[in-house]
């Protein structure tokens, strides 16, 4: 069980915030995730033009999302135990080359969906070594005095890209075809690389916290399981990932093309509007004291209630853009919130173990919910299914905040005992 410990401040600790090697990183991440968001838009329109079963892109992050069910945990291990720079140049190596092939066999009329299919399961490994190396690098860099702050504005970053990268793909899908969104995207991953050649490597810990670096995943299910607030958290964002995500991140296209009946230059705009909120909500928490936390995650489950119900029901452009604006700005502060409190309250020596766990409720589950959805969205149609979810997330995600009660606002306790 975990308990109040007084922990000594490392150098990373005493640092001022931002440093550096924060800023070099983050300058990486925003080129780089500008060139993803553009990818994303352009491929989400080139699934749809594919397929209009919502079934078949479900399968597709299905596909996705099966190595890294499988790999979470073991690139949580790599995390702890090796450079997480080289294992993040590693991923971005197998990312560029990706995003060439895709281009090339889009702008030569041979992408079929069989290849959407491997690639959408190669990037899964890709991610599973991925994602938990980034999401403990960033506390690594500011020490764990700056770990709200650092999150914060890493979000932050990772939202706003989301106002320039779908909107400019839109554009250049309808002038240059969507083969150039994915050219553009391998370009960027180059600033990223550089950044992660700057910098500096991980400080050697105490013996014991070697030590533990070594031991095997348990470490960090126990961690998360025996921290009542940690848990909390994690269940939280497994109920978004399960009621909103899918919406989000598997079925917009479908939603805005056969829902809307809009055009590729609305869809973008229909990204940038889920980007404005999800900025916003970064930018947000950024003044969220630990004590407000528990009303601000009740105030956003409200809002993505009515939110989600809105999007059910909406007829017309703007209607629908001003829904997924206060969706994302709810998600968005929920989400971080929920991160932030993980992060803080994960020891440094097992945080990439902690942040596959963590990872685990989006990409674990986000497949299976999206199947479920689409089932629904097939079955029914679109709007039935995000009803339905509306009202399913409503129930949940007030019993969670209840049991959970005051756990988001309280003290950090850095270590197991």
């Amino acid at each position: 069980m975990h308990k109040p410990s007084t922990v000594e401040a490392t150098p990373a600790e005493s640092s001022s915030f931002p440093n550096g090697a924060f800023v070099r990183y983050l300058t990486g991440e925003g080129i780089s995730m500008t060139g993803s968001w553009m990818q994303a838009m352009a491929q989400g329109w080139v699934i749809a033009s594919l397929t209009t079963s919502a079934t078949m892109l479900a399968l597709i992050n299905l596909v996705a999302g099966i190595p890294m069910i499988a790999l979470s945990t073991i690139g949580g291990l790599c995390a702890d135990k090796f450079d997480k720079r080289m294992i993040l140049q590693i991923c971005q190596v197998a990312q560029i080359i990706f995003a060439l092939t895709a281009g090339y066999l889009i702008s030569i009329h041979s992408l079929e969906i069989w290849h959407i299919f491997l690639a959408s399961f190669l990037l899964g490994i890709s991610t599973a070594f991925e994602m938990p190396a980034a999401s403990a690098l960033v506390p690594e860099l500011v020490g764990r005095a700056h770990v709200a702050r650092a999150i914060a504005v890493d979000r932050a970053v990772f939202h706003g890209t989301r106002l320039i990268g779908p909107a400019l793909a839109g554009y250049l899908v309808g002038r240059y075809g969507p083969e150039s969104t994915f050219y553009i995207n391998a370009v960027t991953f180059l600033a990223l690389m550089i950044a992660l050649l700057t910098l500096p490597p991980r400080p050697l810990g105490t013996p014991e916290q070697e030590e533990k670096r070594q031991h095997g995943m348990g470490e960090g299910f126990r961690h998360v399981f025996h921290d009542r607030p940690s848990f909390a958290m994690i269940l939280l964002m497994a109920t978004n990932t399960i009621f909103v995500f899918p919406l989000l991140a598997i079925l917009l296209p479908l939603y805005a093309k056969n829902v809307l009946m809009v055009s590729p230059q609305q869809m973008g705009f229909l990204m940038l509007s889920s980007g404005i909120g999800s900025l916003s909500g970064s930018l947000f928490i950024l003044k969220v004291k630990r004590s407000w936390r528990p009303k601000v995650m009740a105030v956003a489950v409200f809002l993505i209630c009515c939110a989600l119900l809105s999007l059910s029901q909406a007829t017309f452009f703007l209607w629908a853009a001003g829904s997924l604006t206060s969706l994302a700005l709810g998600v968005s502060s929920l989400v971080a919130l929920a991160n932030t409190v993980v992060q803080e309250r994960s020891p440094d020596e097992i945080r990439g173990r902690v942040a596959a766990v963590a990872g685990l409720t989006f990409f674990g589950l986000l497949p299976f919910a999206g199947m479920i959805m689409a089932g629904v969205a097939d079955w029914l149609d679109l709007r039935h299914a995000l009803l339905y979810s509306a009202c399913c997330y409503a129930v949940i995600g007030i019993f969670v905040l209840w049991w959970a009660g005051d756990a988001a606002g309280q003290e950090i306790s850095p270590k197991i005992s």
